[in-house]
């Protein structure tokens, strides 16, 4: 069974090049199954929490949106 907890050490290992792979990952979406597809996902969302500027270029792929607090 695969894990979608992210670790704080894996987004700290994460380099420009990995997170391109990751994103390269995510858009030809060729995963053997659904949970490999959304454990990238949950490891690009972490890193735009915790090291957003490497994430900069792939907040398409998480389809967030901002929002107005007021």
């Amino acid at each position: 069974m695969l894990s979608l907890h992210v670790s704080r050490q894996a987004v700290s290992e994460m380099t420009p090049d990995t997170v391109e792979e990751l994103a390269r990952r995510l858009e030809a979406d060729a995963y053997d199954n659904a949970f490999e597809g959304l454990q990238d996902w949950h490891l690009l969302r972490a890193l735009a929490f915790q090291r957003p500027e490497l994430v900069e270029s792939y907040v398409y792929l998480l389809d967030l949106e901002p929002y107005d607090e007021s």
